[in-house]
């Protein structure tokens, strides 16, 4: 007799501000995703150690805990885990599929303005390859004198070494990866060992997660996320990627526009069912 195999979600958030309902809609569509089958998991990207608070992280615990969600503990921290970046840094790195790019934003905006026109990608003009032309040299000598710079992917080569990829999403069917819509993007930097992209990946692998739930706003990410997947030799989750949440005004919940936090919610004195019922679900997390 067979058993259907578990299922492994997660919520990831960023520990840089309070959990708003956008928040709570995402950590409630995974949770529900492995109710009857499967492991739910809570990760902790902080990465960016200039935004990430320790307060802000025991306040989500607390607001998830709250809503009634239950997750394995202890949940994985990317700050704790910062070597499993590097040396996925170091395979892209022995394969020539990576170079340092030492151009500051104000000198790529530039070269692409006097582009006339430049191909657009899901984070707005591509960046131009100025520094994948740079000699073996002169790459040296600026790593020699301490220039700061990023790690960026060489798209067409990595493409190439691939070839055709595709993922299964819930609610798209098998899609086709475009990871060239991105150009060549950001992996690392010198102070940072992983961009969201590349720690997502190794996260994902390392966690045994087989299904990925996370907002539609999300979803160009998985071009590149596949990318990499094949060329790090990592698993290939499903993926769902869910409608956003919006406010009375329309507009998507964010931190940067001052959506209402769970905080404030149960301050004005909601319960986690009032949370629950108008974000459309209901029962035990």
């Amino acid at each position: 007799m067979s058993f259907p195999t578990p299922l492994v979600t997660r919520f990831a958030p960023s520990p840089t501000g309070l959990l708003h309902l956008g928040h709570a809609y995402s950590a409630l569509f995974a949770s529900a995703a492995v109710r009857s089958n499967g492991r739910f998991l809570l990760r902790i990207e902080d990465i960016d150690r200039g935004r990430c608070r320790p307060e802000f992280e025991t306040a989500l615990m607390e607001d998830l805990a709250w809503l009634g969600l239950e997750w394995e503990r202890p949940p994985r921290r990317q700050s704790e885990h910062m070597d499993d970046y590097r040396e996925a840094i170091g395979r892209l790195a022995a394969r020539d599929l990576i170079y340092p790019c030492f151009c500051t934003r104000k000198e790529i905006l530039a070269e692409i303005a006097g582009m006339g026109s430049a191909p657009h990608g899901p984070d707005g003009p591509l960046y131009p390859g100025t520094c994948r032309h740079l000699s073996g040299e002169r790459r040296r000598r600026r790593l020699e004198e301490g220039d700061p710079f990023a790690l960026r992917l060489d798209i067409r080569r990595a493409i190439a070494a691939t070839g055709p990829l595709s993922w299964t999403d819930r609610g798209r069917g098998t899609v086709e990866a475009a990871p060239h819509i991105f150009g060549d993007v950001v992996l690392a930097r010198k102070d940072t060992p992983a961009s969201y992209h590349l720690a997502v990946s190794v996260d994902d692998h390392l966690q045994g997660v087989t299904l990925v739930c996370r907002g539609e706003d999300l979803f160009p990410s998985t071009h590149v996320h596949r990318l990499l997947q094949a060329l790090l030799g990592l698993d290939t989750p499903e993926y769902h990627h869910h409608p956003l949440i919006a406010g009375e005004d329309g507009q998507r919940l964010a931190k940067r526009t001052h959506a209402p936090t769970l905080r404030s919610l149960r301050e004005g004195g909601a319960t986690p069912e009032d949370i629950r019922r108008r974000l459309g679900f209901s029962g035990p997390g």
